[in-house]
């Protein structure tokens, strides 16, 4: 305004002074004092703790938190950069601008923690000030270690794992969910019993949290039970061990069921043959003969507790010599099927007999004139299912079929590694099995049909996480002399096992310098 009218304006500069004390020129502040100055009056960082002592236990890399919490933290983290300042006293008489460690041996037992804080001294000037603080670790079991470390079987719970059935791929799966989610991750002992697994916990709460974990994935029903160890009448204190028992449903994926009449019909007289397609906290039911579908919750099944008709282990192999589709595409839970009639026959009859079948299945848009399926030939089959004996006038199907067989593409590949792995739970073997290498051998059959399964099934490794196998060189031929691939998992599913060795986190130590919080 006033450069407008034509007046003379007069710049404005900022001022300088000298140091009261040393005599410098410096820019004007309310002590009227230069920096260097102002420190060697006043140390802002007077009565702040600079020496303190940690308790960390080498079992489970838990730090104290008193008076009796541990608090689990990886060196040089967020978690344990926090800790550390937390635990300072007297902190609040200053503000906390910035704080970062300082790299340290690690066999040191040594944590070093640089801050950056900042105080209003004389007459209003703020003056910021850095210095360290040395933290001295001392090694100090927890009480659950300490425990362990005196008696391994001394535990407080155990959950008893249990389905009754022949096979254990049910556990297959169940052990990869156990381990993406680090529902385990408390137990103390994992041990493999006759069809089943016992995990062992050092608190009941642990074991309470487990059930719940597993109530959430699969259908089971539980019960628990606590036995008096010891008691102080004086103190009025009394130790238990409890005991969980869960059973888990008997129903596995591919099972053919055989409803009750009283739960076929108040599901809209649904079957009642239906197979079972998916097991999560519900049994997913599709009929194959009309593509009706249902789902049973964990109490809906036990009020009813049926049993299966077929299991996956009585599958029999058919050739596919005519596919006619009768209907378009259906999505069914997720799932797509189409309803088709097929001309099929046993693999095993070639060559002896003219034998074959008519069936209706819902595997119309898998399946072209060829291929191989596996299926349930009822036609040969001797059950002694009492449901069956309900249904007055019943007609049973000749073959159901249940899903695409890949065996003849899989057999040129037997014996070649896969592009990915799975990761297992540290179980123990029960010692008093003697059943020997019959029974290794049948598991690591199951195990190899569960890793198919997972090829075969999109939809079963969605809460699974697969991990890639670095040993595994892909062949440049396996794609001109193979034909028609099996399923495989695609390489964008996979995740990198991540390990990190004492020595990486030593130069990443070294090339970061610290963190900030």
């Amino acid at each position: 305004m006033a450069g407008e009218a034509g007046m003379f304006t007069v710049q404005q500069t900022v001022g300088s002074v000298l140091c009261c004390k040393c005599g410098i020129l410096m820019a004007p502040n309310a002590a009227n004092m230069c920096v260097k100055c102002l420190r060697s009056e006043v140390d802002i960082t007077e009565g702040l703790q600079k020496h303190v002592i940690i308790i960390h236990c080498p079992e489970c890399d838990c730090y104290l938190q008193p008076p009796r919490t541990w608090l689990k933290a990886q060196v040089e983290s967020k978690e344990l950069l926090t800790f550390c300042v937390k635990r300072l006293k007297n902190l609040n008489k200053v503000r906390l601008i910035h704080a970062e460690f300082i790299w340290t041996e690690p066999h040191s037992k040594r944590i070093k923690v640089k801050l950056r804080v900042q105080k209003e001294v004389l007459n209003g000037a703020v003056l910021e000030q850095a210095y360290m603080v040395e933290y001295v670790v001392h090694d100090q079991m927890c009480e659950s270690c300490s425990r362990v470390q005196a008696n391994p079987d001394q535990w407080v719970a155990a959950v008893q794992l249990r389905q009754h059935v022949s096979h254990r791929r049910t556990f297959f799966y169940l052990e990869q969910l156990i381990l993406k989610h680090d529902a385990a991750v408390r137990a103390i002992r994992i041990k493999q019993m006759d069809r089943g697994i016992d995990f062992f916990f050092a608190n009941r709460s642990h074991a309470v949290k487990f059930v719940e974990f597993i109530q959430k994935v699969v259908p089971v029903k539980s019960r628990n039970d606590k036995q008096l160890v010891s008691q102080d009448t004086k103190s009025n204190n009394y130790n238990y061990k409890y005991t969980f028992s869960v059973e888990i449903c008997p129903i596995c994926r591919e099972d053919l069921v055989c409803l009750p009449p009283k739960l076929a019909t108040s599901l809209g007289n649904l079957g009642p043959l239906v197979i079972c397609t998916k097991i999560s906290n519900s049994i997913a039911l599709l009929d194959p003969l009309t593509l009706r579908h249902c789902f049973l919750d964990a109490e809906q099944y036990w009020r009813a507790s049926f049993t299966s008709l077929l299991s996956s282990k009585q599958l029999v192999e058919y050739v596919v010599l005519d596919v006619d589709p009768i209907s378009s595409e259906v999505n069914v839970g997720g799932s797509k099927y189409v309803m088709a009639d097929a001309q099929v026959a046993r693999v095993s009859d070639f060559g002896k007999n003219d034998t074959m079948f008519m069936v209706r299945t819902h595997l119309g848009h898998l399946l072209n004139a060829g291929d191989y399926a596996l299926g349930y030939d009822l036609h040969a089959a001797n059950s002694n299912d009492m449901e069956i004996d309900k249904y007055k006038g019943l007609v049973m199907p000749e073959v159901i079929l249940v899903k695409k067989s890949y065996e003849e593409t899989r057999q040129k590949k037997r014996g070649k590694p896969r592009a990915w792995k799975l990761k297992s739970l540290p179980i123990e073997v029960d010692a008093s099995d003697t059943r020997g290498r019959a029974d290794e051998e049948k598991m690591n059959k199951e195990y190899e049909q569960f890793l198919r399964d997972l090829e075969e099934q999109p939809e079963l490794r969605f809460n699974i996480s697969l991990y890639r196998n670095k040993e595994y060189q892909p062949s440049e031929m396996a794609s001109v002399t193979d034909g028609e691939d099996a399923p495989s998992v695609p390489l964008e599913e996979l995740l990198d096992d991540l390990k990190l060795s004492d020595e990486e986190g030593d130069d990443e130590g070294l090339d970061d310098g610290g963190m900030q919080e």
